[in-house]
């Protein structure tokens, strides 16, 4: 990835000020494009996914494809197993299996959408089959908040992958191999969000509206 620009949206404060800091790395674009958001579990990427999809933006999961296996192989929904089946893919099919898997679908979205979201993006393999595919087309985004923040917010979700803070941390170790601490520094976007819920989604907000207006 080559040098990119750093900005910050000059409305939004830096947290140290009490507010959001929202940094972008800009690049060309074109009419379609294709947008991965990243982070560490709990960071806030299904609440990213979550604006962007209440504001008619297509978005596919990586998780959901994981989420879908182990349904099909009829397992128990245990805070391991998510993790345990996502490793077994990769190691069967190739780190970058889930990203080969969902790109023809991401393409069927650009048909009908000038961007679509894929949500969850967790590593260096897929994030290559992703510049290949879409070349400038392609952006990641970053969502980062501290680990107690990220911790506490999973025991309040109550999804069926969350377990304590062992297995927290666990799942943390095995996603940084995967290369998710390299994508997140060198991401495109990176949204802070050690802040509470409305002012992040506001963040997302100002973000889309602003990448929406790039030419």
């Amino acid at each position: 990835m080559g040098p990119s620009r750093v900005f910050e949206l000059n409305r939004i404060q830096r947290p140290e000020d009490g507010g959001i800091l929202m940094c972008i790395r800009l690049r060309p674009t074109s009419m379609a494009r294709v947008v991965a958001v990243c982070g560490m579990p709990g960071s806030g990427k299904g609440e990213f996914a979550n604006v962007l999809f209440e504001n008619n933006i297509p978005v596919l999961s990586m998780g959901d494809m994981v989420r879908a296996e182990v349904t099909r192989l009829e397992l128990k929904e245990t805070p391991g197993i998510f993790g345990e089946i996502a490793a077994q893919l990769r190691v069967e099919h190739g780190e970058d299996v889930l990203a080969v898997r969902l790109a023809d679908a991401v393409d069927t979205h650009l048909e009908s959408h000038s961007i679509v979201l894929i949500e969850g993006m967790r590593g260096t393999a897929e994030r290559v089959v992703f510049e290949q595919r879409w070349g400038e087309k392609f952006s990641s985004l970053a969502v980062v908040a501290s680990p107690d923040t990220r911790f506490t917010r999973i025991q309040n979700r109550g999804r069926s992958e969350d377990g304590d803070r062992q297995a927290f941390e666990t799942r943390d170790t095995r996603e940084r191999g995967w290369g998710l601490e390299e994508i997140i520094a060198e991401s495109d976007f990176l949204i802070d969000n050690n802040v509470n819920l409305e002012m992040f989604r506001s963040s997302c907000f100002t973000w889309l509206k602003s990448f929406t207006n790039q030419e």
